[in-house]
């Protein structure tokens, strides 16, 4: 089974937009007979991720630091224990053939960052793609485009991250 790792946010105040296009994300993953990784939390938009695999009857690797066990959303299909956040994104990649950053906070940036990186250094091997609900990704994807701009980052470099509005844009890209 392929995987997709999800990078998304924990937030309880997460505006709804983000949370039922994640939804349609995920139910469209699940599909396409895709895993989903994750967070692996019941909070925030994790959770909604979570309970979307569960209603579709698929399978979902949650990964968390073991001291986020109180947080454990209780339907995965496999949980992976870490001793802290860097091994917990690590692990997250594992064996996934796509990394789509739903909009989250500054742990979803961390995230995206660091998998555009792994890419660029040809340490991960799957896709970088943001769902840009409302623009919400628009400083990212410009801040990329300065540093095109001022020479720190190649064109090529920067088309490792792909950006699509809609799940249906994103789901059929796969």
């Amino acid at each position: 089974m392929k995987k997709i790792v999800i990078f998304c946010s924990a937030s309880k105040v997460c505006p709804k937009v983000y949370n039922d296009n994640a939804a349609k994300v995920v139910a469209g993953l699940c599909e396409k007979g895709y895993g989903i990784v994750s967070g692996g939390t019941c909070l925030g938009t994790m959770g909604v991720v979570s309970d979307t695999v569960v209603k579709c009857g698929g399978y979902h690797k949650g990964v968390l630091p073991r001291f986020m066990k109180d947080v454990a959303f209780p339907g995965l299909s496999e949980v992976v224990w870490t001793d802290n956040m860097s091994e917990r994104k690590e692990e997250m990649r594992k064996d996934t053939v796509a990394a789509i950053a739903l909009p989250g906070g500054i742990g979803t940036l961390d995230e995206l960052i660091e998998t555009h990186v792994l890419v660029k250094l040809q340490k991960y091997h799957g896709r970088v793609i943001v769902l840009n609900i409302d623009g919400f990704f628009n400083p990212f994807l410009q801040l990329l485009d300065h540093y095109v701009a001022t020479g720190m980052l190649t064109p090529e470099d920067r088309r490792l991250v792909e950006a699509f509005d809609t799940p249906e844009k994103l789901l059929a890209s796969l």
